[in-house]
């Protein structure tokens, strides 16, 4: 098959080859999904990059955990009627070698999720890492029909996601940006309520737009945040941390223990099994009616996969998606 892989690690253009590799079989319980697109989030070119002095997992790794394609074989205790099944798939490069930057990948059949016709597979490809965590954001104690949910960058990957995952399930959203500019876009793209962190007024903003108090945030950064989120904070409050830009942020302990408000911590990979089954059925049936959107890039050819890596690092508001050739 042809596949994109890297051998070491370090910068794209150094360490990403494309070529001919063996075409893998599926095991026990297993699923071969043939791949028409291959979604590239941070994360993959962390790993790439030895990001936090990760090192190589496995002497070569075929990058990437998202895509979206079809069922062309199935192993041992796996229907064979779903042979030819349109899926879109999660997890191919968790904690194993070979992902979705390839004509073929393998993963258990669970992490193959059926697509509904009515689902554009630009978007299914991408809605793996960041669509998982973000559900488990919103949901990770429970619905928020009824409640006020906060997004930190309501414009990011994840929190777009989670946005559109807490309104779709009923809840208040109000949506954080950095600048003036970005709420406009923000708004634009259907956020309901904006708040510019840079702005003066930001906290007494949030109060006012929560009545009642927040009762989830939803944590792109928390070294940066962690303030803001315990002014906003009420009683209960549940803060649902994905991200932070400094590894050992501190905190304004005494408000937030008075307030009794959880921090829960989110590390998509080692999510349990159930969670992420939760995830993937929410999240293909919000997209099969319409409640999802993610902006994506026209896909890239594989064989551009070193562009497609350098332009997730520089940073992109829109998805960037590889095409798999035939």
């Amino acid at each position: 098959m042809i596949a994109a892989w890297y051998d070491s690690q370090g910068e794209a253009q150094d360490v990403l080859r494309v070529g001919e590799i063996p075409a893998p079989d599926p095991g026990p319980g297993e699923v071969r999904v043939r791949l028409l697109l291959s979604s590239v989030n941070p994360g993959d070119t962390k790993k790439r990059r030895g990001w936090l002095g990760s090192t190589m997992p496995y002497p070569r790794v075929v990058p990437h955990s998202d895509g979206a394609g079809y069922l062309d074989a199935v192993g041992e205790g796996v229907e064979r009627r779903r042979v030819g099944e349109r899926v879109w798939v999660f997890g191919a490069q968790s904690y194993r070698a070979s992902g979705t930057a390839a004509q073929c990948t393998v993963v258990p059949g669970w992490q193959a999720v059926a697509l509904p016709d009515s689902v554009d597979p630009n978007l299914a490809a991408c809605l793996g890492i960041p669509g998982i965590t973000a559900h488990r954001a919103v949901f990770g104690d429970g619905a928020v029909v009824g409640q006020t949910v906060l997004v930190h960058g309501v414009l990011g990957g994840v929190g777009s996601l989670a946005a559109q995952l807490a309104r779709w399930n009923g809840a208040t959203v109000i949506g954080t940006v950095r600048t003036e500019g970005d709420a406009d876009l923000a708004r634009a793209h259907g956020t309901d309520h904006v708040v510019v962190l840079s702005d003066d007024e930001a906290v007494t903003q949030a109060r006012d737009l929560a009545v009642g108090g927040v009762d989830r945030i939803i944590e792109v950064s928390f070294s940066d945040n962690v303030e803001f989120d315990a002014a906003i904070g009420k009683n209960n409050t549940v803060i649902a941390a994905y991200g932070t830009r400094e590894d050992r942020p501190s905190l304004p302990f005494w408000p937030m223990l008075f307030d009794n408000i959880t921090i829960r911590l989110l590390g998509s990979d080692d999510f349990s099994r159930e969670a992420k089954l939760a995830a993937a059925a929410d999240l293909t049936a919000a997209a099969s009616t319409g409640a999802l959107s993610i902006a994506v890039s026209d896909p890239l050819p594989l064989d551009r996969i070193t562009d497609a890596h350098d332009r997730v690092d520089a940073g992109t508001r829109t998805r960037v998606l590889l095409q798999i050739p035939e």
